[in-house]
């Protein structure tokens, strides 16, 4: 009786993990089919400058980060997966990857958890890396400050200057009103384990989305010293931001309004 309640447990368990990996492949379609239709029908987004990414050989695609729940990574994602024909691997936060559905389809379309050298073995192979060096703090600006860019990382100038990878700049607009972050709830982000909780319209509005990928920025010869690489790291960093917020300023300054 003992072993049959045994076996009992043991089919039950196979069964549960057989409907939740069903359940999680169900979800992730339907988030797939969801992301095609914000791309197409309801965010309307056009891409400027595709040529921009490199056909063969690595580079760093540098992109701001807009919008309270970080839906532009999704988008860019599904944007690049569609129009080239080779794989961009993003970096992601911890929190992504244990995110229900989201953390499964970020695992299944290449992404990379962030870390002190992430991305540099795919670059050192030739591959393209995407990066968001404003991290979270890009999604923790209030609405009033839209479109401003915090300060970069540099860890992606790092991983370019020791690759010899040319970085990509890539401003996203329309983010910032689909998602506007109007607070946030710090509780509820501990309960939850993210590392914020925004107060922000219960579905995207819907906003234009224009993404414009500007000319790649050639990564200087990696120096001898720590003290010269870190301050070629730094240089690069600030080259990028201030091309990334360029190409910001300049849609922003050419759109009539957010919305149809």
């Amino acid at each position: 009786m003992r072993d049959n309640l045994a076996e009992m447990i043991k089919a039950t368990g196979a069964e549960l993990g057989f409907a939740k990996r069903l359940l999680g492949e169900a979800g992730e379609v339907a988030w797939d089919r969801l992301l095609d239709w914000l791309v197409d029908d309801y965010f309307r987004v056009v891409a400027h400058g595709l040529e921009n990414i490199p056909a063969e050989g690595p580079a760093v695609i540098a992109v701001n980060h807009s919008g309270a729940w970080g839906l532009d990574a999704f988008v860019l994602d599904k944007v690049l997966g569609r129009a080239l024909d080779r794989r961009v691997r993003f970096l992601a936060a911890p929190f992504v990857f244990r995110t229900p559905i989201l953390g499964r389809h970020a695992r299944r379309n290449g992404a990379l958890p962030i870390g002190p050298t992430a991305g540099v073995d795919h670059l050192n192979q030739g591959r393209l890396v995407g990066v968001y060096p404003e991290g979270i703090a890009g999604l923790e600006k209030p609405f009033t400050e839209r479109y401003r860019l915090r300060a970069f990382s540099p860890g992606f100038a790092v991983a370019a200057i020791r690759s010899g990878a040319p970085v990509v700049p890539i401003g996203i607009v329309g983010a910032e009103e689909a998602c506007p972050k109007l607070g946030e709830v710090p509780t509820l982000a501990r309960l939850l384990g993210m590392p914020y909780f925004p107060v922000t319209t219960p579905f995207p509005l819907p906003s234009n989305w224009t993404i414009t990928i500007g000319k790649p920025i050639a990564a200087p010869v990696r120096p001898e010293g720590l003290a010269e690489r870190r301050d070629a790291a730094r240089r690069l960093s600030d080259t990028t931001r201030t091309a990334v917020q360029e190409l910001l300023d300049r849609e922003l300054a050419e759109r009539e309004t957010p919305f149809d």
